[in-house]
């Protein structure tokens, strides 16, 4: 039977690349039952939100969710839509697994998967100015925090997930040496539940700038990696470079509750309604989503796929350096499902 799925199509080239998931879920025989939300730029002009409440009541009902990517208004009062869903449905984790997908480029064979804590960090900062004299604005303050549960949970989390994924080792990544606090109770967190998978999962530890430096020098001696928010925001980016940049790097938001998988990219809108958006990152983020709904065998024939038609047929987006359109790359991936 197929899962109840609330989809969004999003800003900018997010309608396009939903338009190919919705014809290469076809092709793989309609695996999600889909319901159609807004959220986003466009729903500021038929709901004056963002995030409209029916869109959260969908999700809430539906627990699944894949979207585009949205754009959050500057100005105006709009809080950024990602980090209200995060917050809403208590999305902790951010997974963001990056794998070689077209082979010989600068780093091969690359299969890293970083884990994000998602809800605490900088990115839940209290944030204000203090004036001085005549500036209103003289100093800005953030005031980020990192909770011991909330450090537990993701740890927990990325080496269950490492179990359950025949992966062998987890590395934790932090500023304990100057964030004493803020990072060194993360670090804590990882040394007192890294005993319960001796045996089965290695742990080690790394310095959030010496790891952006090893994972240029040497990437194929990470596995798993877990950090908090900001560094996992970053770090992620820097492992997409490795695999060819965010157009083939998906991403998935997992609650206890929910689950909301999207493209890591942007909404591009320089190069909306052209027709040559790359829909690759958030067909993975499908593959996760199937995953995620016990339908790996289905994920694993649309990853095949995938492959198959980029690499084997070549057909590429010009991000990939192909000349391929968003209909080209999609025929061909449906091509490779029959």
């Amino acid at each position: 039977m197929p899962h109840p799925a609330t989809l969004i199509p999003g800003d900018g080239i997010g309608p396009e690349i939903v338009e190919s998931v919705l014809a290469v879920s076809e092709a793989l025989g309609n695996p999600f039952m889909w319901e159609m939300a807004p959220a986003g730029l466009g729903a500021i002009a038929t709901h004056g939100d963002p995030l409209p409440q029916s869109t959260l009541d969908s999700i809430r009902k539906n627990k699944l969710a894949l979207k585009g990517p949205l754009t959050t208004p500057v100005g105006g009062g709009f809080k950024s839509v990602n980090v209200e869903l995060r917050r809403e449905f208590e999305l902790f984790a951010n997974m963001r697994p990056a794998t070689t997908l077209i082979p010989g480029g600068r780093y091969d064979n690359i299969d890293i998967t970083l884990v994000r804590e998602n809800l605490d960090g900088f990115y839940a900062a209290f944030e204000h100015y203090m004036p001085v004299g005549d500036d209103a604005k003289a100093v800005a303050f953030s005031a980020g925090f990192n909770t011991r549960a909330g450090c537990r949970r993701i740890i927990r989390h990325a080496f269950e997930y490492a179990v359950a994924n025949g992966r062998k080792k987890v590395t934790i990544v932090h500023k304990a040496n100057i964030l004493k606090a803020l990072t060194g109770i993360f670090l804590d967190a990882a040394r007192d539940i890294a005993p319960e998978y001796e045996g089965r999962v290695a742990m080690d530890d790394r310095i959030v700038d010496a790891c952006a430096m090893q994972l240029v020098l040497n990437p194929w001696q990470f596995d798993v990696i877990v950090t908090t928010n900001l560094f996992g925001d970053i770090l992620s980016d820097l492992i997409a470079g490795l695999i060819g940049g965010l157009g083939l790097a998906p991403g998935a938001n997992i609650g206890a509750n929910a689950a909301i998988f999207e493209a890591v990219h942007g909404s591009a809108p320089d190069i909306a309604g052209r027709g040559v958006a790359n829909p690759v990152a958030l067909l993975l983020a499908l593959g996760l989503m199937l995953d995620h709904a016990g339908d790996k065998a289905c994920g694993d024939r649309l990853r095949a796929a995938i492959y198959a038609a980029v690499v084997t047929d070549e057909i590429r987006t010009r991000d990939l350096g192909g000349t391929a359109g968003t209909a080209d790359i999609t025929a061909g991936i449906r091509q490779r499902l029959r």
